[in-house]
């Protein structure tokens, strides 16, 4: 019998404040639910990265433009932007392990058609952004109920680790993915890797297959009814845990977190440098973010200043990879800006998971989509417009100076509040 969200009795495992010793941080991979459902996601999101990297490139090759590199990756996200509230809405009315099988077999056509226009040499501008916006339709559902499964993967006490080491594992998978489609492109061309990431999401449907039902924890389904998606909305404004780390996903997820745009604009046009400078700096940033996961991943409690000094300091690393005199010192700045990036999104992330209420996480994590990935429909064409006017170091800058401005203004009235209320313990529980 299936498990209600109440009864939050681990199935498996330890739970992580009891685990000692170096292994402490991967505590929740002893759940065998959560360690399969985690193998076949990390496999997929290398294929994903594949795939990005890909249509980044031939963006490049057919329009040598900064701003419409922008527009072809802000139309996967614009049904996000439009719609990512009705999305939540939808996880939240239905089987998350359902809908998440639906999603990867529509991934996976869209990846075969990008496979079949690319190899017959058929792909133009207008066709590439029409295949970008199948896709977003597709994420529209699949990036909350993603973000959602974790939950019912695990007991509350192991949700903080799985979420690190979740984040952990994707940017493991960023790190593979880049580089694979740097080498595969430089030796077969672009359309084998949209061919592998098709096959990649055979890994997810056969992990969903393979999870123990009677060990899930679901939240119960919300029923209909009217002002549903205003409800969602009203719950992240009366909770400061999510309303803070909310401001700062949406204000970075629209100026900062386009690197798909200001890092191609760097290595090629500030460097000079082809393909595998490209792939070098995805490659490293990712590196970077499986180093800032490891440290998140023993971390015990969050709070909301936690978040804005991550935002701070990680919007200063990101304008000194921006002003580095060379490819190498930017490379490895970049390494550091991996590590905050990740630190930060886990961060936020685990903070408006543990701070939503069950029943509503779908539409909180779906409002989360729209500010970390519906803005860059504005922040990718307004980032690549600022790479055309005031150079390719003025992509990644602009990025920076909003990281490190919201995490200052946040820190301060998170400073300000906790005085004048004299509260502030962390946000979450360890």
């Amino acid at each position: 019998m299936t498990r209600l969200h109440h009864d939050r009795t681990p199935p498996v495992g330890p739970a992580p404040d009891r685990d000692a010793g170096p292994l402490a941080g991967f505590a929740s991979l002893r759940i065998r639910n959560y360690r399969i459902y985690t193998l076949g996601q990390t496999t997929s999101v290398v294929g994903n990265w594949m795939q990005n990297i890909a249509v980044g490139w031939l963006t490049l090759q057919l329009t040598h433009s900064g701003t419409l590199l922008g527009v072809v990756i802000g139309a996967r996200y614009l049904p996000v932007a439009l719609l990512g509230a009705w999305g939540g809405l939808v996880v939240d009315r239905h089987d998350t392990r359902r809908l998440l099988a639906l999603t990867q077999v529509c991934f996976a056509a869209q990846a075969a058609l990008l496979t079949v226009l690319t190899a017959a040499d058929l792909v133009t501008l207008p066709l590439l952004i029409v295949v970008m916006l199948t896709l977003g339709l597709t994420n529209l559902f699949d990036s909350p109920a993603r973000q959602k499964m974790i939950s019912e993967l695990v007991d509350a006490e192991h949700l903080t680790n799985a979420i690190a080491i979740n984040s952990t594992f994707v940017n493991t998978a960023k790190l593979l993915g880049p580089g694979a489609a740097g080498f595969v492109i430089a030796a077969l061309g672009v359309a084998p890797c949209f061919a592998l990431d098709t096959v990649s999401f055979l890994a997810v449907l056969v992990s969903l297959a393979m999870l123990r039902t009677a060990e899930l924890y679901p939240a119960e389904r919300e029923v209909r009814g009217s002002g549903q998606i205003r409800a969602g909305l009203a719950h992240i404004r009366r909770t400061p845990e999510l309303l803070y780390p909310m401001l700062m996903v949406y204000v970075t997820g629209v100026l900062t977190w386009e690197f798909p745009v200001s890092l191609p604009l760097l290595t090629t046009s500030a460097f000079h440098s082809g393909s595998a400078g490209y792939g070098a700096a995805t490659a490293l940033m990712s590196a970077g973010g499986v180093m800032g996961g490891l440290v998140a991943m023993r971390r015990r409690r969050l709070s909301t200043r936690s978040l804005s000094l991550s935002a701070l300091i990680w919007g200063t690393l990101i304008c000194a990879a921006a002003l580095a005199p060379s490819l190498p010192v930017a490379l490895a700045l970049l390494v550091l800006v991996g590590a905050g990036s990740i630190t930060f999104n886990s961060s936020a992330k685990t903070l408006m998971q543990v701070g939503a209420a069950p029943q509503m996480r779908g539409r909180v994590m779906s409002i989360w989509s729209i500010g970390w990935m519906g803005g860059t429909v504005i922040g990718a064409p307004a980032v690549g417009a600022v790479g055309t006017a005031f150079g390719p170091r003025g992509a990644l800058f602009v990025g920076g100076v909003a990281a490190a401005g919201v995490g200052l203004a946040v820190l301060l009235l998170s400073t300000t509040g906790r005085s004048a209320t004299g509260r502030g313990g962390p946000a979450t529980a360890s």
